[in-house]
C-alpha cells in the first residue's frame, strides 16, 4: 500500500481511545486523522474524511438505527473496520462480521495483537481470534445446509426475514440472541416469531423449524394460542 494508513479512531472508552491511539501513532506506516468518542456528527466527519481503516470499541456505529439491516452507510466505501476490546461472544463477532467488519479483537489482545489486526485489514485481509474461525467454519456449514430448505419455507408465504429467523430459531437463539445476530430490537423478534407462529400453524416456537422442514401443507390456524 502506498503512502500511510490514514486511520480514525473511535472508542467510547477514553482511556481505551488514547491508549489505542498513541500505540498506532508509534508505527511510521500509520496515520491517525481523529480520535473521538462516539458522537452525533461522527458519520459525517467519517464521510468526509479521507480514512482507510475505522477502528470501534462498539458495535453500536455497525447497528446504526433499532430495526436497521444494511450495513453502515461508510462502509459502501472502501473504508474497513476494526473492532477492538470486543467480548468474547461468537453471537456477537458473526454480527460484527454481517455488518461488514474485517476486523474482530477481544477484551485479552496485546498491543500487538491490535496493530496487528489493523495493519492486517489496511492490507485487504480480515482478521479475528484464532478459536473464532471455527465459529466461522460452522456458520458457513449450517447456512449450506439450511439453504435447500429455503424453497419450503417460502410455500409457507414467510417473508425473507421471517426466513432468515428460522434457522436461528432452529438452532436454539433466544430473541435476544437473535435481535443480536440480526441488528433489530428484541420485540421484532418477538414480533416476527408470532407471525410465523400464525403462518406455519404451530403452537410454540420450538415447532416451526420441524415443521418448515415438511413438504406438508400448512397446518389449519384455527384455535390455535401462539407463544414467542
Amino acid at each position: 500500500m502506498d503512502g500511510k494508513v490514514k486511520i480514525f479512531v473511535v472508542c467510547c472508552n477514553r482511556l481505551l481511545r488514547e491508549s489505542i491511539a498513541r500505540i498506532l501513532r508509534q508505527k511510521t506506516e500509520f496515520e491517525i486523522l481523529a480520535a473521538q468518542p462516539l458522537v452525533s456528527t461522527f458519520r459525517d466527519q467519517l464521510a468526509e474524511s479521507s480514512a482507510d481503516v475505522l477502528v470501534l470499541d462498539s458495535l453500536d456505529f455497525l447497528l446504526g438505527a433499532p430495526g436497521r439491516t444494511s450495513e453502515a452507510p461508510a462502509l459502501r466505501r472502501s473504508l474497513a473496520c476494526v473492532l477492538i476490546a470486543m467480548a468474547d461472544d461468537p453471537s456477537r463477532f458473526l454480527t460484527a462480521i454481517r455488518r461488514g467488519a474485517r476486523g474482530y479483537v477481544l477484551q485479552d489482545a496485546s498491543a500487538a495483537d491490535v496493530v496487528s489486526a489493523v495493519r492486517t485489514v489496511a492490507g485487504g485481509q480480515a482478521v479475528c481470534p484464532p478459536g473464532y474461525t471455527r465459529v466461522l467454519f460452522d456458520f458457513v456449514a449450517a447456512q449450506a445446509k439450511e439453504l435447500p430448505d429455503g424453497r419450503k419455507r417460502a410455500r409457507w408465504g414467510l417473508t425473507r426475514r421471517e426466513q432468515e429467523l428460522v434457522p436461528l430459531i432452529g438452532r436454539g437463539l433466544s430473541n435476544k440472541e437473535i435481535g443480536n445476530y440480526l441488528g433489530v430490537s428484541e420485540q421484532t423478534v418477538k414480533n416476527h416469531i408470532h407471525r410465523i407462529l400464525r403462518k406455519v400453524g404451530v403452537s410454540d416456537r420450538l415447532s416451526i423449524f420441524d415443521a418448515c422442514q415438511t413438504e406438508s401443507s400448512p397446518l389449519s390456524t384455527k384455535n390455535v394460542g401462539y407463544s414467542a
